[in-house]
């Protein structure tokens, strides 16, 4: 694969794709695999039985693992039914810095009756090596003037955390895109920008390459950009494809780089 790969979609599987990718080129790996659900992609990638579906997912995380740099970083989204296998999975291969909780604040109206109604995701923050690139300052969350005002003593004058904000933590309370939502696409398991830009602030230098073996309706794509990011990914489905191309060409300075395997 030649130094054109930067900012490109490539329509095919990522187990294929992976390997032409240059290896230690990628600041952050980015993951959002189907989650072994049965949700209907366009085909069949989340119809796998269990241990198939554990297989694929150590497949295609040793074919991507080889692309991060030293000090690269992957999130991965996940729900709790598989969490626990792929993170034993990855803690061999990795170290784990975090669990992180998606709340998707999901009203409470229905849901089962034999169990607890499941409203979050499970996402799981890895790095490379002990000096993996973080930027805190990035990603802060601003205090509010009545927090500002009530830590006006003497002792905190001049204190940046409370002049950039708090660390988030690791539960993250962000809407799902409903149906409604001016973001949303024709996708099942659409991600919101808020989360993936955190990501990217955090965990990507300003001019690095995010990864995205399953790109799904692009916004990674379109979240690395708006970063001052590069993107480079793989998505399965070519109506998928053709979503992305649409999305990145709303964005201004986003030309459309959907490619061809």
């Amino acid at each position: 694969m030649n130094a054109d790969w930067r900012n490109q979609i490539f329509c095919e599987d990522a187990l294929n794709g992976l390997a032409r990718l240059p290896d230690a080129s990628i600041d952050l790996l980015l993951a959002d695999p189907p989650y072994g659900l049965g949700k209907d992609y366009g085909n069949d990638s989340d119809k796998m039985e269990s241990a198939a579906y554990l297989e694929w997912m150590a497949q295609w995380i040793d074919a991507a693992l080889p692309k991060l740099k030293a000090n690269g970083s992957l999130y991965i989204f996940l729900t709790w039914r598989y969490s626990p296998e792929v993170f034993v999975l990855l803690k061999q291969r990795m170290t784990m810095m975090n669990e992180i909780i998606w709340d998707r604040r999901v009203p409470s109206m229905g849901g089962s009756v034999r169990k607890y109604s499941s409203v979050h995701d499970t996402i799981g923050f890895f790095v490379k090596a002990k000096d993996y690139y973080f930027d805190l300052d990035a990603i802060r969350i601003p205090y509010d003037a009545a927090t500002k005002k009530a830590r006006s003593r003497k002792i905190f004058e001049g204190a940046k955390w409370l002049e950039l904000g708090f660390n988030p933590k690791d539960v993250w309370s962000v809407s799902r895109l409903h149906r409604e939502h001016a973001e949303r696409e024709e996708h099942p398991t659409q991600k919101p920008l808020e989360i993936i830009e955190r990501m990217i602030k955090a965990s990507c230098p300003p001019g690095g390459v995010v990864l995205d073996p399953f790109m799904g309706s692009g916004t990674t794509a379109v979240a690395a950009k708006r970063c001052g990011r590069d993107f480079v990914g793989f998505e399965l489905n070519p109506d998928y494809c053709a979503m992305i191309e649409k999305r990145l060409s709303l964005h201004p300075n986003i030309a459309p780089a959907v490619a061809l395997a």
